[in-house]
């Protein structure tokens, strides 16, 4: 095909265009715990120190063009690292605070001159133990009464770590220089009265406690550390009731202006419970003096006129005030008395009057909500006097300075502003393990103190041993779920918490215990073992039972023997389960008279394992009993030793292994030894030398007797033997005698050494041959004319020659 022209350039402009193309660099990807790469979920200890090379970019460009690297950061963010853009290395150039920031975010970037590859990575920050514990809700103040018994828990301090794991982990102690009279729950960090302890008002009426809470420990910077903290907690002591009560301001002196009208109040005693610490409510009584012109407020104990200043006869008045403590049961308790003086003025003076909205008024009221900030103005409470602002108006235009009063009444309207609080920060419960399921296990409850709905409270329960229950929401009882089913031997206790809340989410926790009571539901369970046993007389059998129930006595058996014929024979131990003949059976021929046959040592006992739970359960099982003696085991070790591995036949293999460990180990050696010593003697001796032949060892088994007997066999053709001087020789002297004999063929293998067999020479390469026979006695040699024979010489005699020529210093 032919192309234009312009084809032809825009087609050539194309292949220019792909020939100077250029493919953009990229990053490594080498994923989790590489330390080069593209920092693919890459982490970071935040301990790390400033200025350490944490990490290598790298990649490359397919073109092979050299490469730079960059890294930037978000502008709100802080600039954690750098980089070097020639080699890759990234820097720490900011501190790490896993606590403010457990992930940074970065654009790391590869360029190769021409393009330019960016990718965002998220580095993780891990934690180490570099924070210290902190009290929360200090200062720590409890009043406690002088009469709490001790063990009593009186507070509960808090400590969090901010550091995740071990060192995040809080445990409280306290910090004494002297002995305390408390202590501290190490893990709940609960104050307690210790046993034996108590308060005492009069003595020490406060005491300071130093609380110390300590982390788990952990890393920092490739050391152990472990960090503290301490809070102080004073502990009040709260007085009980044993002091008179006691005026305040004495002496009393007060004034009647002739002005003054019937009911205004003339002056006010004050009078306190003398136990400071928890004082009991007052009455006040006038006892005598008033001659009805006065009377008093027995609870706020202010002194009113109750005639006209003109009626009155007397300039001066001397009454008696008697204040009475009321006791918490309403009854009253100790008294005290006080003397008022109250003197008549003749003056023309008016008290200051009190202004609201409508007019002269002595009592203002304000609605307003509880807790309001310092200083808040009170709106809609407009109050004026004659000539002061202020709530107590005194005239200072006469010296006698008349005064007046007003009422103020002011309702809180109520906020939320309390959490709902638990009566206990701990629940223990118990729980039977064969209870059905929706059974009430213990009911918990808190009480929110605020009014309308902000005080209704609902109830929850999570945790991860809460499965097995359920909450009523409302009444806080808590219950099993209905398909729920307990396991004492499974699991004992359960742990989980929970959570009253209000309308707006405000809650408290408490932490819930329910423990699982064991309940006699498994039977005794006898071994395989029980079957049969072999009872060596004067030495006792041990049956044994397992019962899988959780607690005792439900887990304890006793042991019985239930049925046995005769009865008269066996005793049973009822804790141990052992089983011993009775003591009037003494051998084995007291035991043939008992037995009705005569003979036989072996009786089947009905044996019962019983626990001890309520109601009990037992399991029967029938016992083979074999009897013998020390005598008769003393007389056959192989059935001493069969009875003694009756009950345990892995020690029988046991031992017949070792046995034949043994065996086999004595063959090998003697076989060494045998080899060692016909290398060392297998060369030309004299010749006539006298050669022994082994005698047949004795038999030990027909196994061995049938070895012995296929091998000879097989040795039978040859056997060594002397023969007679060979009178046709013209040769003589030593020469011309006959070679020595070859040696003859080893004896078959026994299973142990023969040490009843005569000693033997070593055989040489000389000799003739005759057949062996089994006997021990030596063999009748065979006819000198016999072809084996003659053929066997005369190749012995040719080497011997042979070897003579060879070695001529030998002769």
């Amino acid at each position: 095909m032919r192309l234009s022209p312009w084809a032809a350039l825009a087609l050539g402009l194309l292949l220019l265009s792909l020939a100077q193309a250029n493919f953009a660099p990229h990053f490594f990807d080498n994923g989790v715990g590489s330390t080069n790469g593209n920092m693919a979920l890459f982490s970071l200890p935040e301990d790390t120190p400033v200025g350490s090379h944490v990490y290598t970019l790298n990649g490359t460009d397919p073109e092979g063009e050299p490469v730079s690297y960059h890294i930037s950061f978000d502008p709100s963010a802080r600039s954690v690292f750098s980089v070097d853009p020639a080699f890759g290395n990234i820097t720490l150039v900011e501190e790490l605070d896993r606590e403010r920031e457990d992930e940074i975010e970065a654009i790391i970037s590869i360029s190769d001159g021409l393009n330019l590859v960016a990718e965002k990575v998220t580095v993780l920050v891990t934690d180490a133990n570099d924070e210290a514990p902190q009290f929360i809700q200090e200062p720590y103040v409890v009043l406690v009464p002088e009469d709490t018994p001790a063990g009593s828990s009186i507070f509960k301090v808090r400590a969090v770590d901010k550091d995740t794991g071990s060192g995040g982990s809080v445990t409280y102690f306290l910090q004494n220089l002297h002995p305390s009279k408390f202590a501290v729950d190490h893990h709940s960090g609960v104050l307690r009265l210790q046993a034996g302890a108590t308060l005492d008002y009069e003595k020490s009426r406060t005491h300071f406690i130093t609380v110390v809470a300590k982390d788990g420990g952990g890393r920092l910077r490739g050391a152990d550390v472990m960090f503290s903290a301490t809070a102080t907690v004073t502990v009040n002591v709260e007085d009980v009731q044993d002091t008179a009560p006691v005026f305040v301001g004495t002496p009393y002196y007060g004034y009647v202006y002739e002005d003054t009208l019937p009911g205004s109040e003339v002056l006010t005693v004050v009078a306190m419970d003398g136990d400071r610490g928890n004082p009991n409510r007052v009455l006040y009584s006038l006892v005598n003096g008033s001659e009805g012109a006065f009377e008093i407020n027995e609870t706020s104990g202010a002194i009113f006129l109750t005639q006209s200043p003109a009626q009155l006869q007397r300039e001066m008045y001397e009454l008696y005030v008697q204040v009475t403590e009321i006791s918490s049961a309403g009854s009253p308790a100790a008294q005290a008395m006080v003397p008022v003086t109250i003197r008549i003025v003749d003056l023309n003076n008016h008290p200051p009057t009190f202004y609201g909205e409508s007019g002269p008024q002595n009592r203002f009221e304000l609605s307003m909500y509880e807790h309001p900030p310092q200083g808040e103005i009170l709106r809609g409470l407009k109050i004026t006097v004659n000539d002061s602002d202020q709530l107590l108006a005194v005239e200072v235009n006469t010296p006698e300075k008349f005064s007046s009063t007003a009422d103020v009444v002011i309702q809180l309207q109520d906020t939320n502003d309390n959490d709902p609080k638990f009566t206990s920060h701990y629940y223990i419960a118990r729980i039977p393990e064969n209870a059905p399921g929706s059974t009430n296990v213990v009911a918990v409850t808190a009480v929110d103190p605020d009014t309308g709905p902000w005080g209704e409270v609902k109830y929850s329960i999570y945790g991860t041993e809460a499965d097995l229950f359920l909450i009523h929401s409302s009444t806080g009882l808590i219950y099993t779920q209905p398909w729920a089913s307990l396991d004492a031997e499974a699991t004992s206790r359960y742990n989980f918490y929970v959570k009253a809340e209000d309308t707006e989410g405000r809650y408290s926790l408490a932490e819930v215990c329910v423990t699982v009571l064991d309940v006699n539901d498994h039977y005794p369970q006898f071994g395989k073992s029980i079957q049969e046993k072999t009872m060596v007389l004067g030495t006792p059998v041990r049956i044994e039972a397992i019962d899988q129930d959780a607690e005792e006595p439900n887990n304890l058996v006793d042991y019985s023997i239930t049925h046995a014929e005769p009865a008269n024979v066996f005793d049973i131990d009822a804790h141990t389960g052992e089983i011993r003949l009775k003591n009037s059976i003494s051998s084995l021929d007291v035991l043939h008279n008992i037995t009705p046959s005569g003979e036989d040592c072996t009786w089947s006992l009905e044996v019962q394992a019983k626990d001890r739970g309520s109601p009990s359960f037992s399991t029967t099982a029938l016992l083979k009993i074999d009897i013998t003696d020390t005598e008769t085991l003393s007389r056959d070790p192989m059935a001493a030793f069969l009875i003694q591995t009756k009950d345990n036949p892995m020690k029988a293999v046991g031992v017949l292994a070792g046995i034949m460990a043994i065996v086999v180990a004595i063959t090998i050696l003697i076989s060494t030894a045998t080899f060692w010593r016909n290398k060392k003697s297998n060369k030309v001796l004299p010749v006539r030398r006298v050669i022994r032949k082994r005698p047949s060892p004795a038999p030990h088994a027909v196994r061995v007797e049938w070895l012995k007997s296929r091998k000879a066999k097989a040795a039978t053709k040859f056997m060594l033997k002397e023969d007679p001087p060979n009178e046709s020789d013209d040769n003589h002297g030593p020469v011309s005698s006959l070679p020595p004999r070859a040696p003859a063929l080893p004896p078959p293998p026994s299973m142990a050494p023969d040490t009843g067999a005569a000693h033997w020479t070593v055989p040489t390469v000389s000799g003739s041959l005759t057949p062996q026979q089994p006997q021990q006695s030596p063999p009748e040699p065979k006819a000198s004319g016999s072809p084996i024979r003659s053929t066997l010489v005369s190749e012995l005699k040719q080497k011997f020659e042979k070897k003579s020529r060879d070695n001529k210093a030998y002769f």
